[in-house]
């Protein structure tokens, strides 16, 4: 049977990624060095016979994998910008630069080799502080290449530029998807996102900590609508060569997320207020247009109900 190659696997959208091609009777080899992800999100699959797992770092020589693979999905690389996590890619830069540069020189080899099909997870990142909204795809961006955040905007950008090299001069079949804010179960407690860090402090009844003034805006993309729209890229001919958003265009200002947060766990938490961070960008949301062309997607969860599944998560820690 030939594979899914997965990188970053037993990660947040990894996992999911993992288990929903699974339950699709698909082979899945997964590729992770556990810097960020956790084998505890792939417990469930490790006694599946369809699964494989690898621990291993993608910026060192590949393992030989002997099987014919028909798509790879790169997501391997820190992803939470909160230089308080340990897990943030602020904390492990040079690792953050090289999975998105040598590491994915190495899959699109191996994609080479295999004549499979190669999605590349890009970020909403690439867009830094965007001066225009909603982003399209043919937005350059506004980005700071030297500051603290740059190690992963600019790992996201050289990442792309390679797929699509890879693309030009070897035909090959590239997919480049620039994920957007995507939350729910499996975010780690400590992982320093706005959601998981609401909702753990609210859960505490410890002060929830809104960066700034709250008045910066984000878009939430529950993890079962990424995950549907991840399939798709991989699934869809039509996607091959392109550039594609994958999120939620539905708008919140920080604060406003905070007070819902706070609302549906009927926490004590008072709202406190910490400086806002360097190239913190003040308005995230995408233009999903290319995406329902191309892949027919569209997201299906509200915002209440993926927070409501993702409260019951940690409810459960």
């Amino acid at each position: 049977m030939s594979a899914y190659v997965i990188t970053g696997g037993a990660g947040f959208i990894g996992s999911h990624l993992c288990k929903r091609l699974l339950a699709e009777g698909k082979k899945v080899i997964c590729i992770d060095n556990l810097i960020t992800g956790s084998k505890d999100n792939i417990a469930d699959a490790l006694s599946n016979s369809n699964f494989v797992f690898i621990n291993h770092d993608v910026i060192s020589a590949l393992p030989k994998i002997d099987s014919e693979i028909s798509g790879i999905f790169h997501l391997a690389s820190p992803a939470s910008p909160n230089a308080k996590s340990p897990r943030s890619y602020i904390n492990h830069p040079i690792e953050t630069l090289m999975v998105n540069s040598l590491g994915t020189k190495r899959l699109l080899d191996l994609s080479r080799e295999k004549n499979s099909i190669f999605v590349y997870a890009s970020s909403s990142e690439i867009y830094g502080d965007p001066q225009i909204s909603p982003q399209t795809e043919d937005y350059f961006g506004n980005v700071n290449p030297n500051g603290m955040r740059s190690v992963y905007d600019e790992g996201k950008r050289f990442g792309e530029s390679l797929c699509l090299t890879y693309s030009r001069l070897y035909k090959l079949d590239v997919r480049v998807i620039r994920v957007f804010n995507t939350y729910g179960p499996r975010m780690l407690k400590d992982d320093g996102r706005v959601v998981s860090n609401f909702i753990n402090q609210a859960l505490e009844n410890n002060p929830i900590t809104v960066y700034g003034d709250g008045s910066q805006t984000r878009s939430f993309c529950f993890i079962d609508d990424l995950v549907d729209g991840l399939i798709l890229s991989m699934n869809v001919p039509q996607a091959a060569g392109n550039v594609i958003n994958l999120g939620n265009p539905d708008e919140y200002k920080i604060i406003d997320l905070a007070k819902k947060i706070k609302d549906l766990v009927n926490s004590k938490s008072e709202i406190i207020h910490e400086t806002l961070p360097t190239d913190d960008p003040h308005q995230r949301k995408p233009d999903i247009s290319r995406a329902e062309s191309i892949l027919g997607f569209a997201p299906k969860v509200t915002l209440v109900g993926g927070l409501k599944k993702t409260i019951e998560y940690f409810k459960g820690l």
